[in-house]
């Protein structure tokens, strides 16, 4: 027991340590929180930016204009491979949760939901980016 009265874990580490030692379940529960705030943040930008329309049209095109670059485009892909990760994680934790055997097939479930999240983000980074590097090498 230590001493807070709670039993101690076998394979745990004190004074400063990690319980989960880098394992993959760790590294999606960052992954989801991280994908979580991103696109909160994303969220509160585009609502600041679209009640701009009302308050002065002529500025919100101006900001709009500043998003045709393809520094922003890499942003937008990104935004969309957040968005996706965190769709399909959720569905997984939700299953891991409310699902007798959740618990069982969670790290199935993890891999699952990489390989889904890759075979979507391949033609979505092709569409997003077509144009912005037909751009960039001089096409129309």
């Amino acid at each position: 027991m230590t001493s807070a009265g709670a039993p101690e874990r076998s394979g745990t580490t004190r004074g400063g340590g990690t319980l989960y030692r880098g394992d993959l379940g760790m590294w999606s529960w960052v992954a989801h929180r991280i994908t979580g705030v991103l696109t909160f943040f994303f969220l509160f930008t585009h609502v600041l930016d679209t009640a701009l329309v009302r308050v002065s049209p002529n500025a919100y095109d101006a900001v709009i204009e500043t998003y045709k670059n393809p520094v922003v485009n890499l942003f937008e892909v990104g935004l969309v491979g957040a968005v996706l990760y965190h769709a399909l994680n959720g569905i997984r934790v939700m299953l891991v949760d409310f699902w007798e055997k959740g618990a069982k097939y969670q790290r199935v479930m993890l891999w699952t939901v990489l390989a889904v999240w890759v075979l979507v983000m391949i033609p979505g980074f092709y569409f997003m980016m077509e144009r912005t590097i037909s751009d960039l090498l001089g096409g129309h």
